[in-house]
């Protein structure tokens, strides 16, 4: 029953929302509001033909290799200045100014140095998703746990056993957050990237169907786009309870009477 009640709740709001999109515009005859039930029936044609291959895997792999060296660049970045006092106040001022300025203000800057190709593109989505990533791992590392810290040098736990057991894990839980926010900026940051100068991807697509007043495929394009966010976010959520599952397991068995 609880199985069912949560997925009620999950999608109980999205069916409302798309009923009422569905029953609003079924008599429309804007230009640049068609019917939902017209972008429906150009989306399998749209997506699920050549574009699948030349446009959406291209996207979802940019996306794949700029979120992963972000999550490695971040987490390793993040660890280094939060275990160092000194290094965390030099590096503070710097880092302040760096995550002030949007990634999208780059996309200039990354195509003069990196040129329009796939390059370009990666490195935007690591431009933005590295600092929820650093940022989050930084206050982890710095929240360890004094006592288990103590507890560590007692039994002289030192070096990659320390690193991995004690910061990492008492980290974990603030890199997965920084991680889940990361993914979403991610998504962003792949569109937009693929706006400017590009010839593939999902955001490419969606231009080019704009500038060719092919408006159900345009709104196809942006509803796959919410199709593939929420996939992801559901795909992340598997992998942080099985990550997690300890941190999980005891903040339940904290809160049982």
């Amino acid at each position: 029953m609880t199985v069912l009640r949560r997925v009620v709740l999950a999608l109980g709001l999205p069916v409302v929302l798309v009923a009422a999109w569905w029953f609003a515009s079924a008599g429309s005859t804007d230009f640049y509001f068609p019917p939902l039930a017209t972008i429906v029936e150009v989306f399998p044609e749209t997506w699920f033909g050549s574009r699948l291959t030349d446009d959406v895997l291209p996207s979802l792999a940019r996306l794949g290799i700029g979120y992963a060296a972000a999550l490695l660049l971040g987490v390793a970045l993040g660890i280094v200045i939060g275990s160092n006092r000194w290094v965390r106040a030099t590096t503070e001022p710097l880092l302040e100014f760096l995550r002030a300025i949007p990634p999208p203000v780059l996309v200039p800057i990354l195509i003069l140095v990196a040129g329009i190709g796939d390059t370009m593109k990666v490195l935007v989505i690591v431009s933005g998703c590295l600092w929820p990533v650093l940022l989050n791992t930084v206050e982890g590392v710095r929240s360890v746990d004094d006592v288990l810290a103590d507890t560590c040098r007692t039994y002289r736990i030192r070096g990659r056993l320390r690193w991995w057991h004690l910061v990492v894990r008492s980290a974990s839980p603030q890199i997965v957050t920084g991680a889940r926010q990361a993914l979403s900026v991610g998504i962003i940051l792949m569109v937009i990237s693929e706006m400017f100068a590009a010839n593939s991807g999902l955001g490419y697509s969606v231009i080019q169907f704009k500038d060719g007043f092919q408006i159900p495929q345009m709104w196809s394009g942006v509803i796959l786009l919410g199709l593939l966010g929420v996939l992801l976010s559901v795909l992340f959520r598997l992998v942080e309870h099985r990550v997690l599952s300890w941190y999980h397991g005891s903040r339940t068995a904290s809160e049982e009477p």
